[in-house]
Formats: structure tokens, sequence, C-alpha cells
């Protein structure tokens, strides 16, 4: 009977050979290192500030309604806040204003922190603050499970010690909102890695316009001169290649140019500032700087502002994106009293996402815009701009019952003198548009 220890061969030797040995060795040096890995859980924050001018008056709209400010965007998620003058419960018999925070965007079970601050307007920094961020939660972050889901508090604050106190204003409140969304990541370990920089292009062709090496065209724009480069004005700009190449024959583009002359293209419809901004985007693909923009901006017209000739210029010469970048910048400084302007502006020159938020701005605060001399403007200059703006009012509001807020928008048409000339009540005015 064989040993049962023996090794396979039945008796053999029962240690492994030499060379078996070695080969053991060799796989435990060329094992992979360790890996690891952490998942990290926190909060993508972020503020939003919500002014209710005018509290006074929106005392009374009753029990369960509320104001909401404009959405705005924490963790990838839509929110608003929902402020209610004569508070959300109706036990409470408009004792207190409520305050709650709204996810406004499709979602599924959103974990979220949050901190409502009403501001004490006296300067004395006594806000009343209400915060998940400074205390251990027991159950956790708090969670939204679908679109409308609301955090906040029924009573907030009681009405009459609010209206006597350092909250109100001059008949205005200040609400401060901060979301904190719950993200999880995963962390995990790589053996080696590199950093890549930002690139660098437009630095370099930025240099290259600056130290005017190797031009080959210069502009006179009212008398000043700017030298450039045909093939980078033509690679960015569709009119560019055109004006330089389209129309050259096969010998043209073949032949050599032994001259030293370089072609000079006079510009006689645009300011020496402007085209200046319009190389700069060329060559650095961005906006000249903010400063720039802001001070030609003060006491004059949008259409004589440089954001506004720049994207008059975008539009000549074919740059879509230098045209966003303006349409950008000035939607951020749209105003009931630029508005109308801006409306006309962005319709002249194609600027269609500037326009799209120029329609929904002058429909949400239709009553004050009417009054506005931009609004007369529209009237003398593009009466069909108006009609898109009560199309955009009809728009919003058709998802409202009737007999609700849409008559009372109409109504606010009543003192209003409208393009058609005809009666600016709601029942003739709305088959008109």
């Amino acid at each position: 009977m064989e040993d049962e220890d023996a090794g396979p061969g039945g008796g053999g030797e029962a240690s492994p050979p030499h060379h078996a040995a070695a080969s053991g060795d060799r796989a435990r040096d060329m094992a992979a290192s360790p890996t690891s890995s952490r998942s990290v859980t926190q909060t993508v924050n972020g503020s939003h500030r919500f002014v209710i001018q005018g509290y006074s008056l929106a005392k009374g709209m009753g029990v369960g309604k509320h104001i909401a400010s404009e959405t705005f965007t924490v963790g990838g998620y839509q929110w608003a806040i929902y402020f209610y003058p004569d508070g959300k419960n109706p036990e409470d018999n408009s004792a207190y204003v409520s305050v709650f925070i709204a996810l406004a965007s499709e979602g599924t079970d959103v974990r979220a922190l949050f901190e409502l601050t009403l501001l004490d307007q006296s300067g004395k920094g006594k806000h009343k603050v209400h915060s998940h961020f400074d205390r251990s939660l027991e159950s956790g972050p708090y969670t939204l499970k679908y679109r409308g889901s609301m955090w906040g508090y029924k009573r907030f604050f009681r009405r009459t010690a609010l209206e006597t106190s350092d909250f109100l204003k001059d008949d205005c409140l200040k609400i401060n909102c901060t979301v904190g969304v719950v993200v999880s990541t995963m962390d995990y370990s790589r053996p080696h890695s590199i950093e890549v920089p930002e690139s660098d292009i437009g630095y370099h062709f930025g240099t290259l316009l600056d130290n005017q090496e190797g031009v080959d065209v210069i502009f006179s724009v009212a008398g000043e001169k700017f030298h450039a480069h045909k093939l980078v004005l033509a690679a960015r700009s569709t009119f560019f290649r055109s004006e330089f190449f389209d129309h050259e024959s096969d010998e043209e583009k073949n032949e050599a140019d032994t001259g030293n002359e370089i072609k000079e293209i006079v510009i006689d419809d645009m300011d020496p500032t402007v085209f200046k901004a319009v190389l700069h985007f060329i060559y650095r693909d961005n906006l000249v700087n903010d400063d720039e923009l802001s001070a030609s901006s003060s006491g004059c017209s949008i259409f004589d502002s440089l954001a506004g000739k720049l994207m008059a210029a975008a539009d000549k010469y074919e740059l879509p994106r230098l045209r966003l970048l303006c349409e950008s910048y000035l939607c951020k400084h749209i105003s009931v009293n630029s508005v109308a302007t801006t409306l006309a502006l962005a319709e002249r020159h194609h600027a269609m996402e500037l326009k799209s938020v120029c329609l929904k701005f002058a429909a949400e605060n239709l009553s004050a815009v009417i009054r506005t001399e931009g609004f007369d403007y529209l009237k003398d200059h593009c009466p069909s701009l108006q009609s898109e703006i009560l199309r955009t009012v009809a728009g919003c509001e058709e998802p409202c019952s009737s007999g609700g807020k849409s008559q009372s928008v109409w109504a606010q048409l009543s003192g209003a003198q409208l393009s058609d000339g005809g009666d600016t009540s709601g029942r003739r005015v709305r088959p008109r548009v």
C-alpha cells in the first residue's frame, strides 16, 4: 500500500525540485501591486438669495398660495424657494408665514441638507437661521422623493412679529437658501498619473497677433490699422475664408507670393474698438475682459454698447461662438428697462438663445415692461416682437385654470398702447395675437 503522504509519483521525493521553487519566487515577484479604493460621500453646496419686494401687497393672497423664486441649480438638480405670505397650513389662520425649498426638476430619492436664513436688515447680523448643516441628524439628510417635494417650515415666523422686526425693511424681505446635495464618488489609486495642463493655443495665437509676425493683411478701421493673418481669419470665419480664397483661381492659389506688399482692406461700418475685440476673439477664442464690456455699456443703449456691437460683428463675420458669448453676457444683464431693446437686438442679429430668454423674461414681468421706453421702441420699430411677447404670455398661462392668473395678466395690458392700435382689453387683444 502506498504512503498517503507521498507525491503524485507514489513514493518519490517529498520536496519539490529546485527549479520549481525558483519559479514560485519569480511568480511572487511578478505579482500585481496591491490596489485600493475609497468611497467618498459629501455634499455639493450652492446658495440662492430670494428678495421679496412688496411684502405688504403679497399679504392676503390666500392660505396655501406662494411666491416662487427663480429656479437655481445645485448638484445637478433645479431648486426653488416658496414663500407663503398667509401660511401653508389652514389650521394656523394666517398667523405665520411659511418658507419651503422645493425640488423643481425630475429626481428620485434626492438626499440633501438645507439651510434657510431670514436676513436681519438692520446691520446687526442677528439673522434667523434654520440649518441642517451644523447639527447631526438622527435619520441622516432629508430625502426628496419626486419633483415638487419640499422641505421647510409651516410656522417659519409669526406674521405680527415679522412685520415689526428688522427682517422687514422698506417692505422688503431677503431670504438666503443653501442646499447641499449628497453625492457619493469612488476614488481609487492609480499606479501612475500625468497631469495635462489646459490648452494654451489661445495664448500662442494671441502672441502671434500681438507680435505681428508673418502678417499678410492690414485692416484700416476709421484710420486705425490692424495687422492680421489671412489663414487664421479664414480658419475661424467662413466670411473671411470666402473673402480671401474662394474667388482665387487655381493658378493664383498655386502661385507663390514673391511681393512684399501687404493687402490693405478698409472697413467703414465698424468702430476700431469693436474690430479689435473681434480680432481678440478670433485669435484667443474668448471675449475681451468684463471691464471693457461694462465700461462701454454705462449710459448708452444696448445697440451702442460694445457687447451689442460685437454681436452685430459676429453676425456679419459669421462667428457663431462669438455671438453665443455675447448672448451669454447680455443675458446676465437683462432688466425690466433693457429687455425690450435687448429682444430687438437679438432678433436683428439672429441670436435665438437670447431672444428666447428675453421673451420669457418680458412675459413674466409684463406689467412693468409695457411701461418702459423699450416697449414703445418695439411698437415703433418691431411690432411683431410685441405680438411674440403676448404669445409667450398666452403660452405660459394656458395650463392655468380659467378665470385665474390669465385674466389678471391680460388686464395689465389695459394701460399699454399696443402697436395695432386696437382695444387693449383681453377680449380684443387675444384674437389678434
